[in-house]
């Protein structure tokens, strides 16, 4: 990268995070500039590393979003445009086939947003996927409930975590839930219910090679814990055991299938209880949140938001290499917590790397060599934590970032 012209990466985002990835673009030389909304405008924004920031209307409209670059284009030569959230993905891609800029497009990025094209795109590529129907035609919508039995789960083709995802139990059921959306139908899959464990492999993929996956296992699937309450909890798998391979493979030929070039990939598996098969549930292209990232760095040292950003910008045309990383474990367990400052300080055994600092949120990491000891003080600490911690909210709006 010349040191004369400068790469000028342009960071979107509606949430408060992604301070990682813009304090290593600025670390290798390049101007960073962030988008985000008036409502983060005090948030916690690596200063240090901005070059400018810009302030969108909470709630705006793409079509805006697109203006408003475009009048920045006109002096600041955009070299890379990067969704730090899932919300922003489709955004992101929008504005660079908007203006030429290098990365995912339109059509890739619906492989990582939409959950009816990344299930379409898995299926013709031969992954497994839980039977589904897109939640249009109505005569495909009465085969589909007369052939697959209930329980069925609706879900928002463009939404992130558990967020507007129902539970449905019969088709009287069913159709009054789908005739009250109205317009909106359209950006609704239906899918059979898959009770099993479920899963995350988090990447990073350079020029289609996928040079860095971790596999995890989540405790509640994070759809139980979002509706029901309860602790999140995810731990990485032993590297050589069954789970971890299997995972491993799957997630290869996924990454594979939906046509990703560069960048990190959080994406989730379900094994069903009663068939002990791996179904692909979805995807994104972003750094897993409820701290993965914390979780993933505290096992190997290896920083994605950091390493992201290195992929992202090339540095100096050279290919990207991974650097030297441990092999440990770790686990987190998080939860709602009655307190507005928890008190973890009880919990003081050594392999405690991370304490959660939010207010009425009580979370912990916990790393080791081992990784049946990180499983036990997980199992342990969930347990205290119902007592000592847990509350039951509804689901927000949004999903933890």
């Amino acid at each position: 990268m010349s040191q004369s012209q400068p790469l000028t990466v342009l960071c979107v985002t509606s949430y408060e995070k992604g301070q990682d990835f813009m304090r290593e673009c600025k670390r290798q030389g390049c101007r960073v500039v962030l988008i985000t909304v008036q409502s983060l405008e005090n948030a916690n924004w690596p200063s240090e590393a901005l070059d400018d920031v810009y302030y969108m209307p909470d709630g705006y409209q793409r079509e805006d979003i697109i203006k408003g670059v475009s009048y920045l284009a006109r002096t600041v030569k955009l070299d890379r445009i990067v969704a730090l959230d899932d919300f922003e993905i489709e955004t992101a891609a929008a504005l660079r086939e908007h203006l030429r800029v290098p990365g995912m497009g339109d059509t890739t990025a619906r492989h990582f947003r939409d959950k009816l094209a990344m299930r379409v795109k898995a299926q013709s590529a031969g992954i497994r996927v839980p039977d589904f129907v897109h939640a249009l035609n109505y005569e495909a919508i009465n085969e589909y409930v007369e052939r697959v039995p209930p329980p069925w789960v609706l879900k928002p083709r463009s939404e992130a975590s558990a967020i507007g995802i129902k539970k449905v139990h019969t088709a009287q059921e069913l159709w009054p839930i789908l005739h009250s959306l109205g317009d909106k139908q359209s950006y609704y899959v239906l899918e059979h219910y898959i009770a099993g464990d479920v899963y995350h492999v988090d990447s990073i993929v350079s020029e289609n090679d996928i040079v860095f996956a971790v596999p995890h296992k989540y405790g509640a699937p994070p759809m139980n814990t979002a509706h029901e309450g309860g602790v999140f909890i995810t731990r990485s798998l032993p590297r050589d055991g069954e789970e971890a391979q299997a995972l491993l493979h799957l997630n290869q030929e996924l990454l594979a299938a939906l046509g990703l070039v560069r960048g990190v990939t959080h994406a989730e598996f379900i094994r069903g209880h009663e068939d002990g098969r791996y179904y692909f549930l979805e995807t994104a292209a972003r750094v897993g949140g409820a701290n993965i990232a914390e979780v993933i760095e505290a096992a190997t040292g290896i920083n994605l938001w950091a390493e992201w950003a290195k992929v992202e910008i090339g540095l100096d045309e050279k290919p990207y290499v991974l650097p030297a990383h441990r092999h440990d474990y770790s686990g987190i367990l998080i939860s709602l917590a009655r307190q507005e400052h928890p008190d973890t300080s009880a919990y003081n055994d050594a392999e405690i790397v991370w304490r959660m600092n939010k207010k009425h949120h009580a979370g912990l990491i916990v790393a080791s060599p081992d990784p049946q000891r990180v499983e036990a003080l997980l199992n342990h600490y969930a347990e205290r934590f119902v007592q000592d911690f847990l509350a039951v909210e509804p689901l927000p709006d949004k999903p933890w970032a």
